[in-house]
């Protein structure tokens, strides 16, 4: 079926006030048209007490890890010894990650996402073929030492190449992992590298207060995991640096991701705002709340004018991949903010930060018809629904096509 329209109890385009009794017509995958329509006629699926939004964008994933049963480690566990478990996982050796990674694109089809930010570690996403969303696969770089900064490079260029093989649902990016893993100078050869290639970088920042610790002094628990583990270089971090630091490094880059920023000043959330054309900060709200960290600045982003979108980080932890939960959380912890800013959230704030906002995001002519369906009670509030109940997607199309969902 090329060409189709689908009437819904609610229509939630996202860029747009919500319709009752909304139609949304596709025509070759791409939503033509989106209205208002209080009759039912002949060309027009009547799908009856839904809500149609936008597939849901998961801004940031490590989907290696979507095999596992439970969070690695235990709650409000120090970062640094939770890398230690994810360390040690990853040498297990009955791993498959590529089998992982295609369980959590599985999953993350059945909560409704069709967009997916993936930290993809070699091996893992990099260079295979897989069924389902659209997959942007960051290609995750470490190295502290300046010494390896041209053999690292060449590593990079290879495995970015490998990722265009991956077909029509799959794009690129780069992922200096973070700041005590990876050195300044290879940073910046990176966000070089990006801008020839013109893609997108994502980095860990902010994320705790030890990394905190060892920009500010070079010393703490991050550096001992370091010098554990032979990687510790004192040239590596100038004494007194911060965050902002890196941000400015990432700033050149066609288009940033800053992943978790948990910890930003308010001079960092201001460069934020001043650069939100082309650098995103991605939220992990549950992953924010099992390490036990402060509460997280939102409503202070927001109120400058970040771009922050949600994500759920992985399984490693995160009990489930369901992006529609990061959502409730937020709407529980955060009542002030808006039902719709929240949904945008998940929606076109994740596909402006991954560079896909002409694509997906939102219910607008000439996007990609990435939509899903969830059940909606006759006379309720459709943000009650998404945002207050437990309510799953029955129906995903992608491009126009309806998806199976295995529950």
């Amino acid at each position: 079926m090329s060409k189709f329209s689908l009437r819904a109890r609610w229509v939630l385009p996202v860029d747009g006030s919500p319709l009752k009794n909304g139609v949304v017509s596709i025509d070759q995958g791409r939503i033509v048209a989106v209205e208002q329509s209080p009759k039912v006629t002949k060309d027009i699926q009547d799908i009856g007490d839904v809500i149609l939004l936008p597939g849901l964008v998961n801004a940031h994933t490590h989907l290696e890890f979507s095999d596992l049963a439970r969070p690695l480690g235990g709650p409000a566990m120090p970062l640094p010894d939770w890398i230690r478990q994810v360390i040690g996982n990853r040498k297990r050796g009955d791993r498959d990650a590529a089998t992982a990674v295609q369980k959590g694109i599985s999953e993350s089809l059945r909560a409704g996402v069709t967009t997916i930010g993936e930290i993809s570690t070699a091996g893992s996403s990099a260079s295979k073929k897989f069924q389902g969303a659209h997959l942007v696969a960051f290609d995750e770089v470490i190295g502290f030492s300046s010494g390896r900064t041209t053999s690292i490079l060449i590593d990079v260029a290879h495995r970015v190449e490998l990722m265009e093989a991956q077909g029509v649902r799959c794009s690129r990016g780069i992922s200096p992992h973070a700041p005590y893993t990876v050195h300044p100078e290879l940073l910046k050869r990176l966000v070089d590298l990006a801008c020839d290639k013109g893609l997108p970088v994502a980095m860990h920042l902010a994320e705790s207060r030890e990394e905190l610790e060892l920009l500010a002094t070079g010393t703490g628990p991050f550096q001992q995991l370091l010098l554990d583990r032979s990687m510790w270089d004192p040239e590596a971090i100038p004494h007194g640096s911060m965050p902002l630091d890196y941000l400015r490094m990432l700033s050149e880059a066609p288009r940033a991701l800053v992943i978790h920023g948990n910890y930003l000043s308010d001079v960092e959330i201001q460069f934020l705002a001043e650069h939100r054309a082309h650098m995103s900060v991605i939220f992990c709200p549950r992953t924010h709340a099992y390490f036990g960290h402060d509460p997280y600045p939102l409503q202070r982003m927001l109120d400058a004018g970040v771009r922050v979108a949600a994500g759920t980080d992985s399984r490693a932890s995160n009990p489930d991949l369901n992006l529609l939960s990061e959502l409730r959380w937020i709407a529980e912890q955060f009542p002030v903010i808006s039902p719709a800013s929240i949904i945008q959230l998940g929606t076109l704030n994740g596909a402006e930060a991954l560079g896909l906002a002409q694509e997906t995001g939102s219910l607008t002519p000439g996007k990609w018809a990435d939509i899903i369906a969830l059940p909606c009670p006759a006379d309720a509030d459709p943000y009650e629904v998404l945002l207050r109940t437990n309510a799953n997607p029955q129906t995903v199309w992608i491009r126009g096509e309806n998806c199976e969902l295995a529950h």
